[in-house]
């Protein structure tokens, strides 16, 4: 959820908007001279937003990772509960 507001009115709400923006999935948007200036986020979403961006940064990673969505994707990949508890002595 996105709240935007003034960078006025954000001066005068700004520990209500620092609680608001602390929660995952809210967003305060901060205008100033009628266009947008910053956005808060809490710290946990703003470190998974990084680590995203870090991971898409890597081509060989991604590359990885869509053969093992594609993997997942197909059961006749997928290797038996039973057979898995045998070869783990489970």
């Amino acid at each position: 959820m996105t709240k935007t507001i003034t960078a006025t009115q954000a001066r005068k709400d700004f520990f209500k908007l620092l609680k608001q923006a602390k929660t995952p999935g809210h967003f305060v948007t901060i205008t100033m001279e009628g266009f947008p200036s910053v956005t808060m986020m809490s710290t946990d979403e703003w470190e998974g937003w990084q680590e995203t961006m870090e991971i898409m940064a890597d081509r060989k990673l991604v590359k990885r990772l869509r053969e093992a969505q594609a993997d997942i994707d197909d059961p006749s990949k997928w290797i038996p509960w039973e057979q898995v508890k045998r070869e783990l002595d489970l």
